[in-house]
């Protein structure tokens, strides 16, 4: 048979009191940890948590260049491709410049046209000027040839005058009398017809000078001032312009996206070919919640992390702007808040930083990439005026 169990030992007054002592000393560690961590957290708030809002919320953007064509044609060649990094001026796409060209090639005998035209009106300016000096000098010899015809007149008068005063003393025959009165009659006849040749030449030189004055109108000051040489030099221009159009070179230096592109394509106006993003120009549009706004001023400096690169590199940058609005609100569909149905979301507001670009030309960004931002809002903080 197996021997009976012992009776458990008593525990004695000191153990129980130094375990005791172990637990309210255990209690003291952690209440001691606890405020150690309170004012700890309460010393962060008021020193550094006061002067600092900073959000995940946040992503690199920039300026981008859309590609598109000024005229319709067909794409000849495209010596670029995607992800190329291109300066400004390099070209991107050339349009096959057959149409152009001879539309550029009729414009300029339009225009060769239009002058030779003009050059016929100032011609005519010309003769319808030398036709006023003709006219006036048939005005001239007809005014002397009146004044012949006036004299002519008064001679025979004062003849007819004399043999009418003879004619009752026999001394002048009946048949004298007869022959000066068809004189004055003959005289006074070429007086009427040098004051209708008068009248005629006047005629002559009104017409002249509206003619003239039509040629002016057409001609202009100068053949270059002509509105018919004007348009057709416009529509010269305006070829030559859409021949240079064929050639799409890139306005800013960036990196090639959105390539669309392709050899053999007939494009419209206006497609958008393919964009160009400045990444040496990039920015941040960390979107900050509401209450976060308060002390966010134009001018603050702020520090930026990149998922790309990770906490090691971080990126400099100022706040240039503030968004002018909630992103809600000019959401495509946006939020019906006077609805009954009606739930408070937390909204949030785009700040821009822009950043240091010798950081960027040593870490380079790419659009759309996430950051994380933080703003100095505190004392430190320098707000531009």
């Amino acid at each position: 048979m197996s021997a009976p169990a012992s009776p458990t030992s008593p525990v004695s007054p000191d153990d129980a009191a130094k375990r005791r002592r172990q637990r309210t000393g255990g209690f003291l560690v952690l209440a001691f940890i606890v405020l150690v961590g309170a004012g700890g957290w309460y010393l962060w708030r008021v020193i550094v948590g006061n002067h600092v809002v900073s959000t995940d919320n946040a992503y690199v953007g920039a300026s981008l260049a859309l590609i598109t064509p000024q005229i319709d044609g067909t794409i000849l060649s495209v010596p670029i491709h995607e992800t190329q990094e291109v300066k400004r001026g390099d070209v991107l796409v050339n349009l096959d410049p057959l149409v152009p060209n001879l539309l550029l090639q009729k414009a300029e005998a339009e225009y060769r046209q239009a002058v030779s035209r003009v050059q016929g009106y100032h011609a005519a300016d010309l003769s319808a000027a030398a036709q006023i000096q003709a006219r006036d000098a048939e005005i001239a010899s007809a005014r002397s040839g009146l004044e012949r015809a006036q004299s002519d007149l008064d001679r025979a008068q004062a003849d007819l005058a004399r043999r009418q005063s003879l004619a009752g003393s026999g001394a002048v025959s009946a048949e004298e009398v007869t022959t000066a009165q068809s004189a004055v009659r003959t005289a006074q006849a070429n007086l009427r017809t040098a004051q209708g040749m008068i009248d005629q030449a006047a005629a002559s030189k009104r017409a002249a000078e509206a003619n003239l004055a039509q040629q002016k109108a057409l001609s202009g000051p100068s053949v270059e001032s002509n509105p018919e040489v004007a348009l057709a030099r416009t529509n010269l221009e305006g070829m030559r312009i859409n021949l240079h159009y064929t050639t799409l070179k890139s306005p800013i230096d960036g990196v090639i996206a959105g390539n669309k592109a392709q050899i053999g394509q007939r494009i419209q106006a206006g497609t958008l070919l393919m964009t160009i993003v400045p990444v040496q120009d990039a920015f941040a549009d960390a979107n900050f919640k509401e209450a976060q706004l308060r002390r966010v001023r134009v001018g603050q400096k702020a520090e930026l992390v990149s998922d790309l690169y990770g906490k090691d590199v971080v990126f400099h940058g100022t706040v240039i702007g503030i968004g002018g609005g909630t992103g809600a609100a000019f959401a495509a569909i946006p939020a019906q808040n006077a609805t009954g149905n009606w739930i408070k979301v937390v909204q949030r507001v785009p700040v821009r930083v822009a950043l240091d670009p010798r950081e960027l030309a040593a870490h380079p960004l790419r659009v759309g990439l996430s950051m994380s931002a933080r703003i100095e809002v505190g004392p430190k903080a320098a707000p531009a005026k």
